[in-house]
């Protein structure tokens, strides 16, 4: 059996592999493939309706918020969230928490004025800042909701920040209850929790819309996309198909609340067994550790590059961290069984005592 712990694109549940599959043959009975059907006809239609709808139930999204599938992935909503919501002479307050939420303050540095109002640069992202004073003249606050690399997570949100709240939630969207609705924009790309690559998530309150007095171009315009209902250009057919499926299989599991127990024990087996083991150690400070990316070194770095071989030895993929920090990193996203965290963290036991 292999263990997918792979960053993204990402482990997805079997039956979504195996109904995506037979649509590529066949789908709906139609004798045409999901690759091929026109994307403005009833066929696809009905995918896209219910895509957006499932969002909202399991999300319980306010009639204010619309739901939108995009191109681009999150690095397109680093410059499209300014680019809409930021005039060149205000201010747009961000924190910074590691690479992800870098990349989106240079991008919006582009469009106007970046305020940094919270940083853990100074503990090298091993922390999520915890006081926070946004301007009350700020046009939006912008966090990160999960680093994928760092390994770190916002666990208490910063709801009432005073001016329109936007996460990104490329990593963690869908993993635990919010009260989304007390967000402004939320943008995720699809391969770590909701889908295959290829298309955007975007969930934004419509009211924040048209109050920038630059000139948009017509395909990064938000208030298009909402018209036409994300069907302002051909959207990615195919992968908005495997996010309806992977939706289709959260709200069979009994939804976010369900899903969210599945992941508090996926982490909880994962970072005891973490801190019980001298010969691995966690940088992240543990109230700060993400459910979703667990990273991990060794105290003797010597050992990596053993471990590295036990674990594809044991067909566990996707362990060796991020190219930019090093160590190592498990990704618990929603599709991952808790099976497969125990294997690991038995293989992190074995290796232990044959090295204690």
């Amino acid at each position: 059996m292999i263990h997918n712990f792979n960053a993204g694109p990402s482990v997805l549940p079997k039956e979504v592999f195996e109904q995506a599959s037979q649509a590529v043959l066949d789908f709906n009975n139609t004798g045409l493939s999901i690759l091929e059907i026109g994307h403005r006809t009833p066929l696809f239609e009905a995918v896209m309706d219910e895509a957006r709808s499932l969002v909202k139930e399991l999300m319980q999204l306010d009639n204010d918020h619309e739901v939108l599938f995009l191109h681009g992935g999150a690095t397109t909503q680093f410059m499209q969230v300014p680019m809409n919501l930021l005039n060149e002479n205000d201010i747009a307050a961000y924190t910074e928490t590691g690479t992800w939420a870098g990349k989106a303050i240079k991008e919006a540095k582009l469009f106007g004025h970046v305020e940094i109002v919270g940083s853990s640069k100074d503990t090298n992202y091993t922390t999520i800042p915890k006081d926070i004073s946004v301007t009350p003249t700020a046009s939006y606050l912008h966090i990160t909701s999960n680093e994928t690399i760092a390994g770190t997570q916002w666990h208490q949100l910063p709801y009432d920040c005073g001016v329109p709240l936007v996460a990104d939630m490329s990593s963690d969207i869908l993993s635990r209850r919010l009260d989304f609705n007390k967000f402004d924009l939320i943008y995720a790309g699809a391969q770590k929790n909701m889908g295959a690559a290829g298309v955007n998530l975007v969930i934004i309150n419509k009211n924040i819309t048209g109050k920038v007095n630059r000139n948009i171009p017509t395909i990064l315009d938000y208030r298009n996309h909402i018209k036409e209902g994300s069907m302002l250009n051909t959207p990615p057919v195919f992968a908005v198909y495997v996010v309806l499926l992977t939706l289709r299989w959260l709200k069979k599991m009994g939804g976010v609340s369900a899903v969210e127990q599945l992941n508090d024990a996926k982490a909880k087996l994962f970072y005891e067994t973490l801190d019980s083991l001298p010969l691995f150690k966690g940088p992240v400070a543990r109230e700060d550790r993400s459910r979703m990316n667990a990273v991990f070194i060794m105290e003797d770095p010597t050992l990596e590059k053993e471990f590295l071989d036990q674990c594809k030895n044991e067909k566990m993929i996707g362990v060796k961290g991020h190219r930019s920090v090093g160590g190592f990193r498990v990704s618990l996203y929603n599709a991952l069984t808790i099976e497969s965290v125990k294997a690991f963290t038995e293989l992190m036991k074995e290796f232990a005592r044959k090295k204690g």
